[in-house]
């Protein structure tokens, strides 16, 4: 099973930055353990929905043709996020090349910096899988499939918007 940690793109400016949200319930499993009496998104996950946000940006560069894979990741955390807050994902292009890329992204609550992040992701070929790999283009696939549609979506809504309807 694939995790997402994304629900929703709200942007995404092709080879520049993009913006996606995820919204926290107390029907997440990892509230009830994290911590009991005292829920707390684990931080790794936040990690994950920032990786998640900038992999997709560096995906949609070349149209998903290439597996885009966490190379290496530096981050630093400011506060929690708890049940009932939504979490905005901002990611910015770095650099690209045709070795990998990197982003530097944000996670937010209500403008309130939780975590920043430095990403960097290497393209990875189908030359360079285990043979025995059923799907060479494994990372955007299955569910992760459904996000990349709707990245797709918000670039055609912004783009037919009038100049001042965009946010910046």
């Amino acid at each position: 099973m694939r995790w997402t940690w994304i629900d929703r793109f709200v942007r995404l400016e092709p080879g520049r930055r993009a913006t996606a949200v995820k919204n926290l319930s107390w029907a997440e499993d990892y509230f009830a353990d994290h911590f009991p009496g005292y829920p707390v998104m684990p931080a790794p996950l936040i990690l994950e929905g920032l990786a998640q946000t900038g992999g997709i940006l560096v995906g949609h560069v070349h149209q998903y043709r290439k597996n885009v894979i966490l190379a290496k990741m530096t981050a630093r955390f400011h506060a929690e996020a708890h049940p009932g807050q939504q979490i905005t994902y901002t990611v910015e292009l770095l650099d690209l090349n045709e070795a990998g890329a990197r982003v530097r992204g944000t996670a937010t609550v209500h403008d309130k910096l939780l975590a920043e992040a430095d990403i960097m992701f290497a393209h990875v070929g189908p030359e360079q899988l285990p043979a025995e790999l059923a799907d060479p283009q494994f990372v955007f696939s299955g569910e992760l499939a459904h996000l990349l549609r709707q990245a797709e979506s918000v670039i055609s809504a912004s783009s037919s918007s009038p100049p001042s309807a965009v946010t910046s």
